[in-house]
């Protein structure tokens, strides 16, 4: 496994403070409507996503996710003015302004979105993998997916099938407690959603995903067992969403008490905790971070006001045809 180092905390520091007030600032324009549809935000489950890229190889290992999906490709390292800018359906953004909040997407940095379809990521993560496999490549698919979807059908083909080809993929729920605004003790007669690889013998099980140094611990693990032949891992990674579902949401299925017992194990505050306890960085080094990160959410929130909406040509130009169709036959 990498060593977790002063380097890996203040990069994981900044990184989710970014991820973090880059959706705050998206939460204030989309309240402005400068933002429309869904929004749905990440807050409180940054560790998940940190402690993952540090296990991977970024070179050549894939993701793929739901519709919670603004911040991992940043993370894999899409410049995040073009992810703002595809927020507000603006020209210069990841999918020129075509895809909105929950279809970000990113075939140069391996991010595959971005999927509105509740559990419809799954398949086509065992997919990504099953290329990768028929084609010798030594690379390993990250496939994440909410508490809600793991009632998907689809989830249970994929395990069938990632079992018995032994794909190079890892399986991640990340149990944030509510689904869509209904409890898992109110949905599953098990609350132990990583228990659903036992029925596939897949190496599974529970993770802390507040704490981006156990993520990473697992993951490399999971990841490790991939690509060195030993086939998918079922993760489950219990963390908590702090903002409701989507900006729509009214939260009535939880306390504002139970949210501020949830904060107290910030995944930001935790890392932030063990810098200044090992003494990594000082009070001011760390405001230090902060204003950098404030003001490269304005320079990405200036970039996505000043680009152009895209063109009403543009529709044209981003819908299949072949016009060559080998199957029909054109009568005049």
């Amino acid at each position: 496994m990498k060593k977790i180092t002063k380097e890996v905390y203040l990069k994981w520091y900044e990184d989710m403070f970014f991820w973090r007030k880059f959706e705050d600032k998206l939460a204030a324009v989309y309240i402005q409507q400068k933002v429309r549809g869904f929004l749905h935000l990440y807050n409180g489950q940054e560790a998940v996503l940190a402690g993952a890229l540090h296990a991977m190889d970024l070179d050549k290992d894939r993701m793929i996710t739901a519709y919670r999906n603004h911040v991992q490709p940043i993370g894999m390292g899409v410049d995040p003015k073009r992810v703002m800018a595809e927020l507000y359906g603006k020209v210069t953004g990841t999918s020129k302004g075509n895809g909105g909040s929950m279809h970000i997407f990113s075939k140069e940095h391996r991010f595959y979105g971005g999927h509105g379809i509740v559990g419809g990521q799954i398949p086509l993560g065992a997919g990504l993998a099953f290329g990768d496999k028929y084609f010798k490549r030594d690379s390993v698919t990250l496939c994440y997916m909410g508490d809600g979807a793991v009632r998907q059908g689809s989830l249970h083909e994929a395990f069938n099938l990632a079992m018995l080809w032994q794909l190079p993929v890892v399986f991640i729920c990340e149990n944030n407690g509510y689904a869509m605004g209904t409890s898992v003790a109110r949905t599953s007669h098990s609350t132990d959603i990583w228990k659903l690889g036992l029925g596939y013998e897949m190496p599974c099980g529970p993770v802390d995903g507040m704490d981006p140094a156990v993520v990473a611990k697992e993951m490399d693990k999971a990841i490790e067992r991939a690509r060195t032949g030993g086939g998918p891992t079922f993760l489950e990674m219990k963390t908590y969403r702090y903002r409701g579902h989507s900006m729509s949401d009214a939260q009535h299925y939880r306390t504002k008490d139970e949210v501020e017992e949830y904060k107290k194990i910030d995944p930001i505050t935790q890392v932030k905790d063990i810098i200044l306890e090992k003494g990594y960085a000082s009070e001011d080094d760390l405001k230090k971070i902060d204003k950098k990160v404030k003001d490269l959410v304005k320079e990405c929130e200036k970039f996505a006001e000043e680009s152009d909406f895209p063109p009403k040509e543009q529709m044209y130009d981003t819908v299949y045809e072949q016009e060559d169709y080998p199957f029909l036959q054109h009568k005049l």
